[in-house]
Order: C-alpha cells, then sequence, then structure tokens
C-alpha cells in the first residue's frame, strides 16, 4: 500500500513537471532584468543600453564576464533580436 503510494505521488510529481512550459533564461543588469526567447524581445541597442558593453563581441554572440562571478553568452537572431542567454 505504502509502495503504491509513493509511486503515484512520484507519477503526478513526473506529470507536473512534464506540463511545466519551459522557461526563459535570463540575466540582471543593474537595476534592469534582459530575458530571451521573446518575439519582441529586446534587441541588441537594448541590451547594450542595459548591461553595457560586452566583454567580447563575435558578430551575433555577445559575452559578458563579471571577473568570475559569472559568465552570461547572449546569442541574438539574424533581425538582431536576443534569442538565447546561456
Amino acid at each position: 500500500m505504502i509502495k503504491m503510494r509513493y509511486s503515484l505521488v512520484g507519477c503526478a510529481v513526473l506529470g507536473l513537471i512534464v506540463a511545466m512550459p519551459a522557461s526563459a533564461a535570463s540575466m540582471r543588469c543593474g537595476s534592469h532584468i534582459i530575458q530571451d526567447g521573446s518575439r519582441d524581445g529586446p534587441g541588441k541597442y537594448e541590451v547594450l543600453k542595459k548591461c553595457g558593453e560586452p566583454t567580447e563581441r563575435l558578430s551575433d554572440t555577445w559575452i559578458y564576464d563579471k571577473r568570475g562571478k559569472s559568465k552570461r553568452v547572449l546569442r541574438f537572431g539574424p533581425d538582431g533580436r536576443l534569442m538565447r542567454i546561456e
């Protein structure tokens, strides 16, 4: 009886995890939050205005490295919109 209850609870939890929508990645720039994946998400100009100059720019890939605290890689689409934050 106890094993069956744990199995049902495990299935319910797994079902909730699978049913959750994938959330977009985000990064904090001072008092601003930049979020990826939106069709009308921020463009390069808005990211530059809110986050400042990236540590490194490689075409449509920008890298923000905060001196060992965190490293974020931003990938922009062909239209200049932020597609992904890694």
